[in-house]
């Protein structure tokens, strides 16, 4: 479980196709607390870690099945090295919950509709997919790419939120 709260920007060091994927991802994580086999959301999808090292910087491994390629932006935008990932390590008993309850399991891919800055954020409106429309409620949340976000308006398949400047 995570609570959709960004801890980390990692980057795609390298991938490897293996029939699924391997993808190393650099972070800023202490990787000395980090066990083979933590979860760790990586955009938005819990993703399991199968290799940890330091050099030239700390990162992790994880393999990327094409299930996951498939139901994820991860196979829409294929990863590729040098990009940008949000990253989230998973709940601990205690933690604060400062976002909303995430459980890293990808339902689907919305479409950006529209963007528009009001003031110092900015307003996006998504295109849900049409199976998932009907549970996105105003005043609900959603994760996108990992990023916790409270819906202002729905309206059919749309459904609007923003980003304050802290979230751009």
């Amino acid at each position: 479980m995570f609570t959709g709260i960004i801890t980390d920007i990692g980057e795609v060091l390298a991938i490897e196709d293996r029939g699924d994927l391997r993808a190393r991802i650099g972070t800023s994580y202490d990787i000395a607390g980090i066990d083979m086999g933590a979860s760790i959301a990586c955009d938005g999808v819990c993703l399991t870690v199968v290799g940890l090292g330091a050099t030239p910087r700390n990162w992790f491994e994880v393999d990327i099945s094409a299930e996951t390629l498939d139901k994820t932006s991860i196979g829409r935008n294929r990863w590729n090295v040098g990009r940008r990932i949000n990253l989230e390590r998973a709940l601990r008993v205690g933690d604060e919950l400062g976002g909303h309850i995430v459980s890293g399991h990808v339902d689907g891919v919305a479409e950006v509709v529209a963007l528009r800055d009001e003031g110092a954020s900015t307003r996006a409106t998504f295109r849900a997919p049409e199976a998932l429309a009907r549970f996105i409620a105003p005043k609900g949340s959603v994760a996108l790419n990992g990023t916790s976000l409270t819906v202002n308006e729905v309206d059919g398949r749309d459904f609007g939120i923003y980003f304050i400047p802290h979230t751009k």
